[in-house]
């Protein structure tokens, strides 16, 4: 099944990118030799928790030799996607309810054509990633983004009607109802008894604490607040990806940004969890920690719904995924971090099952 699944992957990539490419062609653009974001695992990637489409993620360049990202797509729901991204970037411009607002590339053109929505943005340049920065930059530019999100939240009935055509909205029964499906998700795929246990654990104590939950919604937040969705340049952080904002649970995004950084950056991740816990409310702090106990077992619901389309080491790899973060859930409901020997254990055994063509994804990506 992986094998099916990766060729029809494959397939689909030369089939879109020779028909895209004279209708680019036509606008002036030219697609660069190397396409990281059409290899590796990237065949995999579907949301479990929104509404993800097909689509390309592209580097070119325009007529006058500017660097671009092109975003294509002709699958309904990818365009869709494209499209509801356009609409959140223009209506976080005209919401009045918001003191802050985040920076995006300068769109370059917007067009459809042969059934396709195609976006084209300026690229970014960075001097540094995030993760190459020293570790005060990323807590400043981390900190100011959340509170960023944090500076819009609906708080009338005129602000709803506002968003609501647009952004998803999420309250404290939509997670239930999520981490619910996540526990279906895991009994149909036939994952490990303990790890459907530990889902149900923390679905009923979501259950027990709907009213916290509810207290922090409303905020806007992005339920994909990492490193690879933004770019800093001249000390301003630009969003790269506007599709994956909605008004829920202010510290869904905080969870999100948590959890890779217990990978990629546990002095970061300590940081902030401090941060909240000297400056925010108890209130907080436990809303942020339900937060991260949700999407720890979306990740986890994420990669058990891989495995039927793995095979050889990336089936062996998925697999040490849902052990690992399953681990990692188990310390999160204690309140403590997992152990630094097990990351470690982890992303030495991740290096050796990655594939080349993800390796080469994977560069720069943070």
């Amino acid at each position: 099944m992986s094998a099916d699944t990766h060729t029809t992957w494959q397939a689909y990539v030369a089939a879109e990118l020779a028909t895209l490419q004279p209708i680019l062609a036509q606008r002036g653009y030219t697609l660069t030799a190397d396409q990281p974001h059409t290899k590796g695992e990237r065949f995999l990637m579907q949301n479990i928790t929104t509404t993800s489409g097909v689509k390309l993620i592209l580097f070119g360049n325009s007529s006058d030799g500017q660097s671009v990202v092109i975003k294509a797509s002709r699958d309904f729901t990818g365009t869709q996607e494209l499209r509801h991204e356009q609409k959140c970037r223009d209506l976080l411009q005209q919401i009045d309810f918001s003191y802050s607002n985040f920076d995006a590339p300068r769109e370059l053109d917007y067009w459809s054509a042969a059934g396709y929505t195609i976006a084209v943005q300026e690229y970014i340049e960075q001097t540094s990633s995030f993760l190459e920065r020293p570790i005060k930059q990323q807590f400043t530019f981390a900190l100011q983004a959340l509170k960023t999100q944090e500076s819009a939240r609906i708080t009338t009935n005129s602000h709803l009607r506002k968003v609501a055509p647009v952004f998803g909205i999420r309250t404290s029964a939509d997670y239930l109802r999520l981490i619910g499906a996540f526990v279906i998700s895991l009994q149909n795929n036939q994952a490990d008894p303990l790890v459907i246990k530990t889902v149900q654990q923390i679905a009923k104590r979501l259950g027990s604490h709907q009213k916290r939950i509810q207290q922090y919604c409303g905020f806007l937040t992005h339920t994909d607040f990492v490193p690879h969705n933004f770019r800093i340049a001249s000390d301003t952080m630009y969003l790269l990806d506007w599709s994956s904002l909605e008004f829920g649970n202010k510290h869904e995004s905080w969870a999100r940004f948590l959890n890779f950084m217990t990978l990629y950056n546990p002095a970061l991740e300590t940081l902030l969890i401090e941060y909240v816990e000297h400056n925010r409310a108890p209130e907080e702090r436990e809303s942020l920690q339900l937060m991260r106990l949700y999407r720890l077992c979306e990740l986890i619901t994420y990669y058990s719904n891989t495995l039927h389309k793995s095979e050889g080491d990336l089936l062996q790899l998925n697999v040490a995924r849902v052990r690992f973060w399953h681990d990692v859930l188990l310390a999160e409901i204690n309140n403590e971090r997992i152990s630094r020997t097990l990351v470690s254990e982890y992303k030495n055994l991740r290096d050796q099952l990655r594939s080349q063509s993800e390796m080469e994804r994977q560069v720069n990506l943070h």
